[in-house]
């Protein structure tokens, strides 16, 4: 299997703008369902070897329940703690059609919810109710799966490169709302936020951050691409040099991306270590900047098998 197989934004910008919505309604049902955490970490989908899923959601007096997007079978799947499961077939269906079966689907398994704010968030079509939304309708099985293999195979380099830090650090999960995947580390250092930031603003970016990522393009950059920013942007950042020579500093919403084409990555020598390569100078440069301990975040070598079967000293 091809590591990064080609997903070019243009081939298959209708579906991705349909499944984009439907995992919108599906990520608002988990915002209302379960409980907040910090940095909003409640709120991504993580990967599954099918899909993606919401983890268990709900209260505990509740009826816990799943719902997973299936791109092999091209299904959604709402489960509960019980065992009883619906489903419904993905392709097909307007995000209005969509809406409707997935709550139809969770009144099935004895589940009552709200989709706050039930319209899109920061998308063209903000204003209009994913109820009434029956122009997005182009869910296509083989772009879905294209797309879901090449975030699964983001999300295990992303994992590896997160083994290499030992301070507080994000899970490596995928954004609904921004429909990026993403893993962060943090310093430590608290940071003062503007006065007009809004709540979600003020809490994800609570602390000083360095976030590495994945997108699939959209219209301001329509083309698929691997970042870092470093939260709040320190003096000089764009000054420090990236790794491989293909990435650039980028200027986006008042500040900069580090930037690196997907096709770039894709046409290396070596893919995979071209881009750990990339998140690592993005990281060195945010480091360098903002005064953070490198040495002191390290971690240490990986355990084995071996370091597990040693006796205790």
């Amino acid at each position: 299997m091809e590591l990064f197989p080609p997903i070019p934004l243009a081939d298959w910008r209708d579906c991705k703008e349909t499944l984009h919505r439907f995992a919108q309604v599906v990520g608002k049902i988990r915002l209302a369902a379960g409980v907040r955490r910090n940095h909003w970490w409640n709120v991504p989908f993580h990967l599954t070897a099918c899909g993606i899923t919401t983890r268990p959601t709900g209260w505990a007096d509740g009826n816990p329940f799943t719902i997973d997007f299936d791109f092999v079978r091209h299904r959604l799947v709402a489960a509960s703690l019980d065992g009883t499961e619906v489903s419904f077939p993905l392709h097909g269906r307007s995000v209005a059609s969509f809406r409707r079966a997935t709550l139809d689907a969770l009144t099935a398994l004895g589940v009552r919810v709200n989709i706050p704010v039930p319209h899109p968030f920061d998308l063209p079509d903000a204003s209009r109710p994913f109820a009434e939304d029956t122009e997005h309708a182009a869910y296509d099985p083989a772009q879905a799966n294209r797309y879901w293999r090449v975030l699964s195979q983001v999300a295990l380099l992303l994992e590896e490169f997160a083994a290499e830090f030992s301070g507080k650090a994000s899970p490596v999960h995928h954004f609904w709302h921004t429909f990026d995947i993403a893993y962060t580390r943090f310093s430590g250092r608290h940071t003062q936020q503007p006065a007009e930031a809004d709540p979600v603003t003020r809490e994800a970016y609570s602390r000083e951050v360095i976030s590495f990522g994945f997108w699939f393009g959209d219209d301001t950059f329509p083309e698929p691409a691997f970042y870092s920013y470093t939260a709040p942007e320190p003096p000089g950042l764009t000054e420090e040099p990236l790794a491989p020579g293909a990435a650039r500093w980028v200027a986006r919403n008042g500040s900069h991306l580090a930037v690196l084409r997907y096709d770039d990555a894709r046409a290396a020598a070596d893919p995979r270590a071209t881009v750990l390569a990339f998140y690592d100078s993005a990281y060195r440069a945010g480091a360098k900047c903002a005064d953070w301990d490198v040495a002191g975040l390290a971690c240490p070598g990986g355990i084995t098998d071996q370091h597990l079967a040693a006796p205790p000293a």
